[in-house]
């Protein structure tokens, strides 16, 4: 019998992570043009490995050319080889690869590697969530946290924590490091597809910042804003982000 989805999402991810970690390692190159080496090279493996793997599926990601052919398919894979290129090139763990499935546009199996932790989660087998912080912690971007984010922490009281890539800040929230991820300066499909998955997976809320539902594999794959929060806290994040205005 062959491997399942989740099983191959956690291989694939581990092996894109190790060559990544190999590559930073090897001490030849550093900032953008690791980043870049990086993100094709673990591209790479990855189509080929999913294309032969599950030649039937359909496949998005960030470093290949899209086709939207994909969107008449139930099944597509949704990567990031190198989610975090910055934190990647900086030396920094705070980066990730990403590696779903996604099924009639639900975020179903998610592997997300955190190489430079030596940690993998997966929708297969998520942690048990740990107690909540007390204040709550927020998560925010170090280089540009986003005024709908510092409000919301400033009204519930929660302490804010600023972390690199985005399946980084997920997963931290999936370990009990954080409580809240709320994000409204945009991403991709590739950028929060897996760590949706896994955060689903583990008895964490996942929507967007309005409260509606995520859905992957559009035409479009720009993905304005994203919750991911323990649910006991839910409720109020989704009112309070509710009433932020901007300043004009």
């Amino acid at each position: 019998m062959g491997e399942s989805d989740e099983q191959l999402a956690e291989r694939l991810a581990r092996q894109a992570g190790q060559i990544l970690l190999d590559l930073r390692a090897r001490g030849d190159l550093d900032g953008k043009a690791l980043g870049k080496a990086g993100d094709e090279q673990a591209n790479a493996m990855l189509c080929r490995e999913l294309r032969a793997a599950r030649p039937g599926d359909a496949l998005l990601s960030e470093e290949e050319k899209d086709n939207v052919a994909r969107c008449a398919q139930s099944r597509v894979w949704i990567v990031d080889p190198l989610d975090g290129t910055r934190e990647y090139g900086e030396g920094r763990s705070d980066w990730a690869v990403h590696v779903a499935l996604a099924i009639d546009g639900i975020a179903t199996v998610g592997a997300v590697a955190l190489p430079g932790l030596g940690l993998t989660l997966t929708s297969g087998a998520p942690p048990a969530l740990q107690p909540a912080n007390n204040p709550p912690k927020m998560l925010v971007s170090r280089t540009r946290p986003a005024a709908e984010a510092v409000f919301v922490a400033e009204r519930i009281g929660a302490e804010l924590l600023a972390m690199g890539s985005a399946g980084a800040k997920a997963m931290a929230v999936v370990l009990g490091q954080a409580d809240i991820y709320l994000h409204t300066g945009g991403q991709y499909e590739w950028d929060n597809c897996a760590p949706v998955a896994v955060a689903q997976a583990a008895g964490l809320h996942v929507s967007r910042a309005d409260g509606a539902p995520l859905r992957y594999n559009n035409r479009d794959t720009y993905l304005p804003d994203l919750l991911i929060c323990r649910k006991e806290l839910a409720d109020e994040v989704l009112r309070v982000a509710g009433e932020y205005r901007p300043a004009s």
